[in-house]
């Protein structure tokens, strides 16, 4: 696999024209999707439907070429200046990096109807993923909320109950923890991401710190937020559950996102929607809102949103098709296939009226429906690599190793990335 540094991409459809200014104009573009397999077939499917019907704007769709990560293949395309016209697997952590290398274009300023599409589209989410200058600068286009999935078998091995478990507090998981290491139903009870990658947060403590909060960010009003009350009770958590042996800091050996769950290692797995397909055939599962100090209910719980969005690039020659093509690729229609091909749900304030009837004979996908309203994402802040590996470090620190003072730990951390911020 190349570095992103080292990679040399093909000019794309949409290298010149309207880039530097001026009315955008129309005529064929370049994309890029994610490599997975469902939304490949979503994509394609999409595309020709366009094309039929524009065969002067013609788009040429193709995977994100290989790198060591989407978002470094990216800023290395923006670098080289031959960007796609857009990107369907735009990462909104990385939206301030490539603001700020000149990349994105201000939709909000660019399109007349921007505003007003996205916000009918997407509701109060949409705000979620403006830029510090008040624009959006990405379309919010999908999100998989997360939830917690238990292993119904380990669940009755440990004398737990496997169809209504009591797992609404962290005291609840601590509890059921403690039931099944000692009847040795599974070796761990949750078994996140332990390597020193900062995104790993994501998957441990950024899902259950927003459950707990009310849906607060990381950082809010340039400030860090994790040292309230909801903050400590989170990561207070987390260390009780590696301190007692129920949570492991050691790197899976092999995928691990979806590994330790799927291979019966950890009697539970935090995941959104896509964990069916990861799950189906090798655990029996249920799926439960995720804990929370008090136990809040699930009506009112928010989750981690691991939304991923559509960056449209300044690079673009076409950028009138771009943005014409991002609203069909968004319509009812097509944000119905979308969640019936890839089991994902669309950025968007009426799932239940567009896709009624596939939540009906698929029921599973009902709790994750409910929740997307209450979805939320990462804080659209600069510098925000920087502050996730300031955080990640401090959890490294007094988390993982299941002792160490969080009071002290994450105090300096939070100060450290308010100066970050304020750089």
């Amino acid at each position: 696999m190349l570095a992103a540094a080292a990679l040399v991409l093909p000019l794309s459809a949409c290298g010149s024209g309207d880039a530097g200014g001026g009315k955008p104009t129309s005529g064929p573009i370049d994309i890029w999707y994610s490599t997975n397999q469902q939304e490949q077939a979503w994509a394609k499917a999409t595309v020709a439907a366009w094309n039929a019907d524009h065969p002067k704007e013609k788009v040429t769709a193709k995977a994100v070429p290989s790198g060591k990560s989407t978002e470094d293949v990216i800023g290395a395309a923006i670098t080289a200046g031959n960007t796609p016209c857009l990107v369907y697997n735009t990462a909104p952590a990385a939206v301030a990096a490539f603001q700020k290398q000149g990349g994105l274009v201000n939709l909000s300023d660019t399109f007349g109807d921007a505003e007003s599409f996205i916000k009918k589209r997407s509701g109060g989410a949409a705000d979620g993923f403006r830029s510090p200058d008040g624009k959006l600068y990405q379309v919010p286009w999908k999100t998989n909320p997360f939830m917690l999935y238990y292993n119904k078998d380990v669940f009755k091995k440990a004398g737990l109950d496997a169809e209504n478990p009591k797992l609404s507090t962290y005291d609840d998981v601590l509890a059921a923890a403690k039931k099944i290491k000692s009847s040795k139903a599974a070796k761990f009870t949750l078994y996140p991401p332990a390597t020193s990658d900062y995104t790993n947060a994501l998957f441990d403590f950024y899902p259950l710190y927003l459950a707990n909060s009310g849906g607060t960010q990381l950082v809010k009003d340039k400030k860090a937020t994790f040292t309230s009350d909801a903050g400590r009770q989170t990561l207070g958590f987390w260390q009780q559950m590696y301190a007692n042996g129920y949570s492991s800091p050691e790197a899976y050996s092999g995928d691990m996102w979806a590994g330790p769950f799927a291979d019966g290692v950890a009697a539970m797995g935090i995941a959104g929607p896509w964990g069916k397909g990861q799950f189906d055939g090798k655990v029996k599962y249920g799926v439960v809102p995720l804990p929370t100090a008090e136990g809040i209910p699930a009506d009112r719980t928010s989750t981690f949103a691991d939304s991923k969005n559509v960056g449209l690039f300044t690079s673009c020659k076409h950028k009138r098709t771009a943005w014409e093509f991002t609203k069909f690729s968004m319509s009812a229609k097509n944000d119905a296939a979308l969640l019936e091909e890839t089991g994902q749900f669309p950025t968007r304030g009426d799932v239940a009226a567009i896709a009624g009837g596939y939540l009906k004979d698929n029921p599973f996908y009902q709790p994750f429906a409910d929740a997307v309203p209450r979805a939320v994402d990462v804080p659209n802040i600069a510098g925000s690599t920087q502050v996730w590996k300031t955080f990640r470090t401090a959890w490294e620190d007094a988390v993982l190793p299941g002792k160490g003072d969080v009071k002290s730990t994450f105090d300096k951390a939070a100060q450290q990335i308010d100066d970050q911020i304020a750089d």
